[in-house]
């Protein structure tokens, strides 16, 4: 599948997603939000996890001012909660996704980084929230996943200020879970993909669906909702023959890297 846009590559049973506007620094177009909404609603059955790159030196610069017009509240509202569901389809899709930032990861670029479960960046990667400046607000999710990577007050700091966080600061932050060379994320997030795309399918949707929730829930409704959690995803046949495996002997044990 091949937006103008945005590119799908199948590896095996990995979908490697790149945004496909290196000209603009992959600036997030209408266009470009739909075209990632329903890459993600109709991945192939095949595929076990996914990686989102962006061409050339940037992740993504953020929102397509040049797209930016004058709107009433309610076209505004309608136009956010378009972001909302194509990110809630990253988040909350079939598959865990992995991204791998470099360069600008930037407004709009953020929150679509927020809506992913593992973030790798490069030496190259910078972060920033211009809308305080601009006199905008974030509209695709932003002011809901990025404080629970990096908390409130780093976010209203980046706001009100223009604070710009470095590759290592960023990764001190909360932003990103890895931090490698210039030029790595993608190999390493294909790795990391490769990796999750072996685990049982039912605890990787536990991961993405139930885990965020649980954490939102008081302690006895997450506690319980965990029991229900563990009950069905240990009850799946892939999961008894992992558990097989490794009292068997033929499963291997966790190791000192």
């Amino acid at each position: 599948m091949t937006h103008t846009d945005l590119q799908l590559e199948l590896q095996d049973d990995i979908a490697i997603v790149r945004l496909t506007r290196a000209s603009k620094r992959n600036a997030l177009s209408d266009a470009l939000i739909l075209a990632l909404r329903n890459t993600f609603e109709n991945l192939p059955s095949s595929v076990r996890a996914a990686v989102i790159d962006g061409e050339g030196p940037h992740f993504c610069a953020g929102l397509d001012l040049s797209e930016l017009q004058e709107r009433d509240a309610g076209q505004g509202l309608i136009h956010s909660r378009m972001w909302h569901a194509a990110l809630d389809l990253v988040q909350h899709g079939p598959v865990p996704v992995i991204a791998a930032l470099h360069g600008a990861v930037v407004g709009g670029g953020l929150e679509l980084a927020s809506a992913c479960h593992i973030r790798v960046a490069d030496s190259t990667t910078f972060y920033a929230l211009p809308e305080g400046s601009r006199g905008i607000f974030v509209g695709g999710g932003g002011s809901v996943r990025i404080p629970k990577l990096i908390g409130a007050a780093r976010m209203t700091d980046m706001m009100l200020t223009g604070r710009v966080y470095n590759a290592e600061e960023g990764e001190r932050a909360g932003f990103a879970q890895y931090l490698v060379a210039e030029g790595a994320a993608f190999d390493k997030a294909v790795e990391l993909a490769r990796r999750v795309a072996t685990n049982a399918p039912l605890t990787n949707y536990a991961l993405m669906h139930a885990l965020p929730r649980i954490a939102e829930q008081p302690a006895d409704h997450g506690f319980f909702t965990e029991a229900l959690m563990a009950g069905i995803a240990q009850s799946a046949p892939d999961a008894k023959e992992r558990v097989r495996a490794f009292l068997e002997g033929k499963a291997n044990k966790v190791q000192k890297n």
